[in-house]
């Protein structure tokens, strides 16, 4: 056995062989995969290997996409049978709601250029003679889905991944993973020892066992699956071909062909959570006892829509553990604080997303950064607060609704309350409506009463409309406060700190006192941060960004810290704090503090320490609102001395509190992008516009210069828009194609409804040669087409005077 490798990967199963496979062909030939027993013993050989390109995430579908292409590749490349079959895959809606869920899957493909397009429901019978057409609405046909052979695709990757030179050990079990001083780790087996200078844990169904071997809890959880097989069925012989792949998504049911029977499966929401202690070592090609109980009333609803399955026998019931993630996607990429070691796991659509996987965690390694976002997977979205107990609760939420209809206003009640501030019960009191980032809760908007703190989940406007209207009128006209805990705030500091920072960071760094805005780019310009920096000394600076991304920043600081000099310390949950703004804002600061906070005394863009409401603080004068406005940071025990004051202090002034619906209404009137929205790794400082912030320059070199400098010197293709849409009771959200003279030409970024100016707005990148004020195009949004015009100003206080008064 070998004793030292580049990558070692961990799991033998479809995803553990795919990365395998990436990391050999793009050039890496020194991998090794060690299978703890044969290949595909976990839940890859009992896979219904059905194979799609729609999911909710349009980066997760190109991958998704690229994995159902690159079957036949791997067969001409191996001779290894992948057992492809692609008769098309049917979506079946019966409700409105989920024909609007469906309109907008057809929007996303005409910007990822697939044939996904509705069909008539007699269409609909012709590719599948099952399904009874009057119980439906409409039908979404995806020409390039189907279905594969589970083991046969596992081996082709296995076997191309040796054609380039790797090595697959079997019957080789991990006894211990032991971190190196070099930075690898110690892969201890029974045949063995092997250093790795990188490790991955692509486990699969034993992932818990084998993270745990480095001292983590990864938030994944297996699950009870059923599926049946049915004995030959009259309809399916007589058709002549072979029927499609169909989804019905209120039967909760999914169907293809097998033989010329059919296998039939569903996610019950009485769902059972599978070895929650940890996966048996001895577990392998073994099944769980069926127990049709759970899915009887599923399997009803199956025979009302497709009557023939309720006159077919049962051939065979199939009872595996499949691993889900809580928000069902996978968790891949570098783990935060751990370093050179690497997950890809609760990949419960293997077979879907398990080539792109590959490819993106093979390009991450050789390259620093794979082709496209891969946040929507990336393991840094989850913290600390994403404990073993949290993950099982979440992934068995995420399992149960995996058919039932999400809407974007719509939040998720299971693991809720894993952390909150000292301000929740008050927040709660006053009728807060809650959402949740990076495990925090925090204010989405306020009802006038607890009682009425409910939100009706819905595509349109929902009766949230009026009342956040009024909290961005107050932050308008007299002053607003929103708690801003769930901000990120790094803190770097030291005698490198300088150094260290202004290598990272494209814009200049601020002098003592002051802040500065700055992207943070990868080696090939592409956006990784965009943030704002504090320097309160000559050694000390915090950086402020997005809470969500706090994981996946700070694995970028640690990454490239060097070895002295320098010191960071992730501070988010060590300073919570308000944000006061409106034309009335500096007079309720003044009137909670002995500072001097005129225009003279603290100056737009300055930052110090000082004494608010009796409390130390950390006082920035800056506002997301595009008002006078003041971030005030405190410790978590200071934030409700902090938050009294305030409101006692606003009580004659109109203070109202408000959440982040309202904000993120405010800054759609200002033109500003948000990252994971219009700001993210697939796009440039150049096309988001944040080119602006980057110092071309100044003398330090920082990671992704050659790459800005080069873009600007050749030309943009696209870049960041806002535009007005003219609709009525419907407002863009995000992923809706924007088209111009008939053709698709960019997507939407984020949207919204302008309060103050009154107007559906909406950000998009679009050509840059149509990047024009007043340019038109047209935006579907479900199902419709409205007039969408560019607005290259801000609607609302374009030369931003109220904010810097």
């Amino acid at each position: 056995m070998e004793t030292h490798a580049r990558v070692v990967v961990i799991g033998g199963g479809v995803v553990g062989c795919s990365i395998l496979y990436h990391l050999a062909k793009l050039s890496w030939s020194d991998v090794v995969l060690l299978e703890r027993s044969e290949l595909t013993s976990g839940s890859s050989w009992h896979a219904a290997g059905v194979i799609h390109t729609i999911n909710s995430d349009p980066n997760i579908a190109r991958m998704q996409g690229y994995t159902i292409n690159l079957y036949k590749e791997l067969e001409d490349l191996t001779g290894q049978s992948c057992g492809i079959h692609r008769p098309g895959g049917l979506y079946l809606a019966s409700t409105p709601e989920r024909l609007d869920y469906l309109r907008q899957e057809r929007a996303k493909a005409r910007y990822m250029g697939l044939d996904t397009d509705f069909i008539s429901l007699e269409h609909a019978r012709d590719l599948n003679p099952l399904i009874e057409p009057s119980k439906y609405l409409g039908a979404l046909f995806e020409p390039v889905d189907g279905h594969v052979d589970p083991s046969g695709v596992t081996h082709a990757y296995a076997k191309g991944a040796r054609h380039y030179g790797a090595k697959v050990i079997r019957e080789c079990p991990v006894i211990e993973t032991n971190p190196r001083e070099d930075g690898g780790w110690d892969v201890v087996t029974p045949q063995g020892t092997i250093h790795a200078e990188i490790l991955v844990n692509a486990a699969g169904l034993w992932a818990r066992e084998v993270g745990r071997l480095a001292g983590i809890d990864l938030p994944i959880q297996p699950m009870e699956h059923h599926y049946l097989i049915t004995e030959a069925i009259p309809e399916i012989e007589a058709h002549g071909r072979e029927i499609a792949v169909t989804v019905d998504y209120e039967g909760n049911a999914y169907t293809r062909q097998e033989h010329k029977g059919l296998l039939l499966g569903t996610y019950e929401t009485n769902c059972v959570p599978w070895a929650v202690d940890g996966t048996p070592l001895d577990f392998g090609h073994e099944l769980l006892q069926d127990d049709l109980s759970r899915v009887s009333e599923r399997l009803e609803t199956a025979f009302e829509r497709m009557p023939a399955i309720g006159r077919a026998g049962i051939k065979k019931v199939v009872n595996g553990p499949f691993t889900f993630g809580p928000d069902g996607n996978p968790l891949i990429g570098p783990v935060p604080g751990l370093k050179n070691y690497w997950t890809a796991v609760g990949v419960m659509a293997g077979f879907c997303q398990g080539g792109g996987v590959g490819l993106c965690m093979a390009e991450w390694m050789i390259y620093g950064e794979p082709h496209i976002d891969v946040w929507g997977m990336d393991i840094a979205r989850f913290g600390e607060f994403a404990t073993r107990d949290w993950g099982r609760v979440k992934s068995a939420e995420n399992y149960s609704r995996r058919f039932i209809l999400t809407y974007p206003n719509e939040t998720l009640p299971a693991g809720r309350r894993q952390k909150t501030t000292a301000l929740y019960d008050r927040l709660a009191a006053k009728g807060a409506v809650m959402g949740v980032s990076h495990g925090l809760e925090h204010a989405l908007w306020f009802a006038p009463t607890p009682q009425e703190a409910q939100e009706t989940p819905t595509f349109r406007r929902s009766n949230a409309f009026r009342y956040v209207a009024d909290e961005v009128r107050a932050a308008r006209e007299g002053v607003g406060m929103i708690e801003i805990a769930n901000y990120a705030k790094h803190e770097v500091k030291g005698p490198g700190a300088e150094a260290f920072l202004d290598r990272l960071l494209a814009n200049r760094l601020p002098k003592v006192g002051r802040l500065a805005l700055t992207p943070m780019l990868t080696p090939k310009g592409k956006l990784y941060g965009d943030l704002t920096v504090a320097r309160l000394d000559s050694e000390t600076f915090y950086l402020f960004g997005s809470g969500a991304a706090q994981n996946m920043h700070r694995r970028w600081f640690e990454g490239h810290m060097p070895k002295t000099g320098v010191s960071y310390y992730n501070r988010s949950d060590a300073l919570h704090g308000l944000a006061i703004s409106g034309p009335r804002s500096r007079e309720l600061l003044q009137r909670v503090t002995r500072e001097d906070v005129t225009s003279s005394g603290l100056r737009f863009r300055d930052v110090r320490r000082m004494t608010v409401a009796g409390v130390p603080a950390m006082v920035a004068r800056v506002s997301f609102s595009g008002e006078l406005g003041y971030e005030l940071y405190v410790a978590p025990h200071y934030q409700v001395a902090l938050y009294e004051a305030l409101s006692e202090a606003g009580a004659d002034l109109g203070l109202r509190i408000y959440g982040s619906r309202a904000l993120m209404s405010m800054r759609l009137e200002k033109n500003w992008g948000v990252w994971t929205l219009d700001f993210r790794p697939d796009f440039t400082a150049g096309e988001s516009g944040l080119d602006t912030f980057v110092a071309f320059d100044k003398a330090a070199e920082f990671i992704g210069r050659d790459a800005a400098i080069a873009e600007r010197e050749h030309g943009l293709e696209k870049r960041l828009v806002t535009m007005v849409v003219d609709t009525l009771d419907v407002d863009c959200v995000a992923d809706e194609p924007i088209f111009h003279d008939g053709a698709c030409v960019g997507y939407v970024t984020s949207g919204g409804y302008g309060h103050t100016v009154q107007k559906s707005l909406a950000m998009g990148y679009v050509p840059s040669a149509l990047a024009q004020d007043g340019a038109r195009f047209r935006i579907e949004l479900l199902g419709e087409f409205y007039e969408a015009t560019v607005t290259t100003q801000p609607l609302y206080d374009p030369d931003g005077g109220r904010m810097r008064n």
